[in-house]
Formats: C-alpha cells, sequence, structure tokens
C-alpha cells in the first residue's frame, strides 16, 4: 500500500435514488416513514448491496424526505457506513448544514435501535427525533456488535431534547435479520482478538 487516502465517500447504490422517487405512500407518520425504511432495508438486502438496516430523515411537518441511508459497510469497506450516518450525512450535504437543527424539525426513522456509534452520532446531527423498529437485542441476536451505550441511552437523547419512539413495527423491522441471514449475507463484527467474525 503506497500513498496517503485523502478522501472518502459514502454512496448509496444506484438503486436507491429511483426507488425513493416512486415510493408513492404518503409519509404522515412515523409508521409511514418506517415502512419506507423497512422497503429499503429489504431492497438492499436483495439488491447485495449491503448490511439489513436502512434510515430516513424527514421533515414531518412538510411530509418530505430530506435523506436516506441504507447499510453500506460490507460494500464500501468502511466500519463508519451505517444506515444512519449515511442518512444523516447525505441530509447535511444536502442542506448544506452540519446542524440540520436549523433547517427544520427534523426526524430520523431508523430499522434499528442506534448502535453505540450512531448513538454518539445524533446529538451533533441536529434531528430533534428519533423513531426506532428493531431493538439493539434483534440486532444482536442476529450477531452484529451493537457496541457499548449507556442503559438510559433514551433517557440521555431526551435530555438533549431529542424525543425517542420505539418499536415502530418492530416485528417487521426485527424478520429483515432473517431475510439477511437466509440469502448468505456478512455479520460484520470484529471480535476481541481483532478478527473479523462472519
Amino acid at each position: 500500500m503506497s500513498g496517503l487516502a485523502t478522501r472518502c465517500e459514502l454512496e448509496l447504490p444506484a438503486w436507491v435514488g429511483g426507488f425513493v422517487e416512486r415510493w408513492g405512500a404518503p409519509l404522515d407518520s412515523p409508521r409511514a416513514g418506517m415502512r419506507l425504511a423497512i422497503a429499503l432495508a429489504t431492497q438492499n438486502i436483495e439488491h447485495d448491496s449491503g448490511g439489513p438496516f436502512a434510515a430516513v430523515v424527514l421533515d414531518e411537518a412538510a411530509r418530505r424526505v430530506v435523506a436516506v441511508g441504507v447499510n453500506q459497510v460490507t460494500a464500501s469497506g468502511l466500519s463508519i457506513a451505517h444506515a444512519e450516518i449515511v442518512a444523516l450525512s447525505l441530509a447535511q450535504q444536502r442542506l448544506g448544514d452540519w446542524n440540520l437543527a436549523r433547517e427544520a424539525r427534523l426526524t430520523l426513522v431508523t430499522t434499528c435501535e442506534p448502535c453505540a456509534m450512531c448513538f454518539g452520532a445524533l446529538p451533533w446531527s441536529g434531528v430533534r427525533r428519533l423513531v426506532c423498529g428493531a431493538r439493539q437485542e434483534d440486532a444482536e441476536a442476529a450477531g452484529f456488535d451493537e457496541g457499548d451505550k449507556p442503559a438510559d441511552w433514551v433517557a440521555s437523547l431526551v435530555a438533549r431534547g431529542i424525543e425517542v419512539e420505539r418499536d415502530v413495527l418492530r416485528t417487521e423491522t426485527r424478520a429483515l435479520f432473517g431475510a439477511y441471514r437466509r440469502l448468505g449475507g456478512e455479520i460484520y463484527n470484529v471480535g476481541a482478538d481483532g478478527a473479523g467474525d462472519s
């Protein structure tokens, strides 16, 4: 390996843009946003373009999608390319501001509760609401390492002005892990010895 890397890109798979444009269902509730996130995660699995997670940044008042993200860890070779990080980064890029709170009261809808990394990113993103489907234990039961975060993580976000709603369509979001495993998806998980499990 030679030369210093000077650029890092997070890019959605080619199928995502058209899929979201064709999405005809109204985005007038957390459940409606979660249905889009589930559909994105399902497509991500079926296209073999990443892991079984998806996220949507919504402007609920305007009923519009600001940005979406699908898990790109294996596709990009970047451990940070979780669906939430991708969606938040693309929302910030689209709006031209690292602080999403300056634009509108935005909601992050995600098919699973945030891992330790995504939890840490939420307060700095500017989103004012978090809507989650599957729980951390659901992802961990499938073999994913969600990292360490405070037991009272919900209260921590609420104290920072971020509303949290959990278990929205949990059964449907939890089923994404089974679909991913059935198709032979890689369970990326760095063990204590530094070796990746799959």
